[in-house]
């Protein structure tokens, strides 16, 4: 049977925990101090800690550090209030495994501990330098998230990553589409070769076959030098195509016969070069739909599809959202040469409460201006946005591009909320302004 250490100081609601702990086939020893802890630490190895953050003689992230500095596996949980979430956050990327807030329900509790003995028995059995390096390889740029959703999508990650099958990201706009491609080229076994990101939407359909497969030198007028294509940039590592619907149908014909062929000749040359790649691609548009009304070819969607996996939005991975936060807030802070310690607790309920339609694009931005405004160690209020601060309104424009048949309607509501102004208009879409000028200029719009 596995052991669990539990410490905390609240002597009724510990013989509680322990009670359903040891119904449900665990051994559990209590510590109402963090000196008591630590000596049953020398006497006992554990298989799971549990341990309340604050502590008479102590806290919970002084007990994870002396654990840490061991190199002990032993996974640790925190538990926590809801105001000291920011803390738990902190105390997570110091190596601790999960938190839960209190109260919490049973299902959490063993959810939580089924999750960290089975990753315990992952890190016993594999080499620990492996592990570090797959960890750190990532984790500037990936938060994996303690969310329901988030963790079947790491589970979705690191089924395909190491396989050589093609994968189709879908999912709104903002949700973190090209990190998750990014993170599946470094779990595959090309990591270590190039990772090409293009944005589909931003390449005029004139200079496409230019832009993927390259050109000559005097090959066309303005080719003034040779110029290496996307794929053979990406030539033996990952090609990501961000936006894959917006490819024109000539564009999809050329795109599908250089996955078959897997080689592709550069405009001007008479050499076919052959490419090794492994091709990730991301939309926010349903391509199925796309394909029933003729508007992308349904070998090349099959050709992309062999795997496809869906990013949640940001209000459906909200346990997620203080880790997010202030993730963002430690890259703000060293973008800005800041020191904001973390978030107030009015904040933190206003995060939660909000609906986010940009998902975690427009929660960086937000973080970020917070950040460059606070002349404290913590973010207020007083430097969101009044978005935040103001109930919501719902507006048809900031409907997603699902269909072609609406694309342009959708663009003529935006530009005239907006006054014309493109930047403005791009935000309500949740599109890019140069995807926004090219689809202005493919519907004849000025």
């Amino acid at each position: 049977m596995k052991q669990i250490l539990l410490v905390e100081d609240d002597v009724t609601f510990s013989k509680m925990l322990k009670h359903f702990l040891e119904r449900h086939q665990y051994v559990v020893d209590v510590s109402y101090t963090l000196q008591n802890a630590t000596q049953c630490l020398k006497k006992q190895d554990y298989d799971l800690i549990f341990t309340d953050l604050r502590l008479p003689d102590g806290d919970g992230i002084a007990l994870l550090k002396q654990i840490k500095d061991q190199q002990n596996l032993t996974p640790v949980v925190l538990m926590t209030s809801y105001a000291e979430v920011s803390t738990a956050v902190k105390a997570m990327k110091q190596g601790a495994f999960d938190y839960i807030s209190k109260p919490f329900n049973p299902n959490e509790v063993l959810e939580v501990i089924s999750n960290a003995l089975e990753v315990q028995q992952t890190e016993i059995a594999t080499p620990k330098t492996k592990i570090k390096t797959t960890k750190n390889s990532s984790k500037k740029d990936f938060v994996e998230g303690i969310s329901a959703a988030s963790k079947t999508l790491n589970e979705y990650i690191n089924l395909v990553a190491p396989t050589s099958m093609s994968v189709l990201i879908t999912g709104e706009s903002g949700t973190g589409k090209e990190v998750v491609a990014k993170n599946i080229h470094l779990k595959s076994l090309r990591s270590d070769q190039p990772f090409v990101a293009v944005d589909c939407g931003a390449i005029p359909k004139e200079i496409a076959s230019s832009e993927f497969f390259g050109h000559k030198k005097g090959s066309f007028t303005g080719a003034i030098n040779d110029k290496i294509g996307h794929f053979e940039a990406a030539n033996g590592g990952t090609l990501f195509l961000d936006e894959v619907g917006n490819l024109t149908y000539e564009n999809q014909i050329q795109l599908l016969r250089a996955l078959q062929e897997r080689k592709v000749k550069p405009i001007g040359s008479s050499d076919e070069i052959l490419v090794d790649i492994r091709l990730i691609t991301a939309t926010n548009e349903d391509l199925l739909n796309a394909v029933e009304e003729g508007d992308f070819r349904e070998d090349l969607y099959h050709r992309l599809n062999e795997f496809s996996i869906k990013v949640p939005n940001l209000k459906e991975r909200n346990d997620d959202l203080i880790l997010y936060a202030d993730f963002f807030l430690e890259k703000a802070n060293a973008q800005l040469n800041k020191s904001i310690v973390g978030f107030s607790k009015e904040v933190l309920t206003l995060f939660q409460n909000y609906q986010w339609p940009g998902n975690l694009r427009e929660l960086s931005n937000i973080v970020k201006r917070a950040t460059l405004l606070t002349q404290t160690d913590v973010i207020d209020k007083n430097t969101l946005p009044s978005e935040l601060l103001q109930p919501q309104k719902t507006s048809t424009n900031t409907q997603k591009f699902s269909t072609k048949e609406n694309e342009k309607e959708l663009i003529l509501s935006a530009l005239e909320e907006a006054d014309n102004n493109k930047t403005q208009a791009s935000k309500l879409l949740n599109i890019t302004r140069k995807t926004l000028y090219n689809k202005m200029k493919q519907y004849n719009l000025s």
